[in-house]
């Protein structure tokens, strides 16, 4: 009987370890497939060319931001350190919160900045999702061995 309890709270802590994880996996592949379409868009669709012309921008900036983009889904697909996981994150929020300001500073309604807007929530889910893994995890240990300026 005692047995069968430890093994029942051994599978429940299992359980609600994974759940995390699995949330994580499914809203992250989301929206890296999100971010890959745009990025491919972007490239791609003329309506999406002169969408950035509408917004004001060079041409040669939406090769960048997609190929900016492509990088940062290889990044967090991948297992890369966390330090560079961090940094495509920083750069998925600047480009979303860029993207929701362009479009309301033309005047756009929620039909365009919509878009930005909804995959930003998926970032925010992402992000705070693998953040709790990022700080317990030995490659984002704080080094003691250097000195602090």
């Amino acid at each position: 009987m005692n047995a069968t309890l430890q093994s029942a709270a051994l599978s429940d802590a299992r359980t609600t370890h994974k759940a995390p994880t699995i949330i994580y996996w499914s809203v992250t592949t989301v929206f890296c497939l999100q971010m890959s379409f745009t990025a491919y868009a972007q490239l791609r669709l003329p309506q999406v060319a002169e969408a950035f012309t509408h917004l004001g921008f060079p041409d040669y900036f939406r090769v960048e931001l997609s190929l900016a983009k492509l990088l940062g889904v290889a990044l967090l697909l991948a297992p890369a350190p966390a330090r560079l996981k961090e940094w495509a994150y920083a750069g998925f929020a600047i480009d979303i919160a860029s993207a929701v300001i362009a479009h309301l500073a033309v005047g756009d309604g929620p039909q365009a900045w919509g878009w930005a807007a909804a995959t930003g929530v998926l970032w925010a889910l992402s992000y705070f999702y693998w953040r709790p893994a990022a700080i317990t995890s030995s490659s984002f240990r704080l080094r003691t061995d250097s000195p602090r300026w």
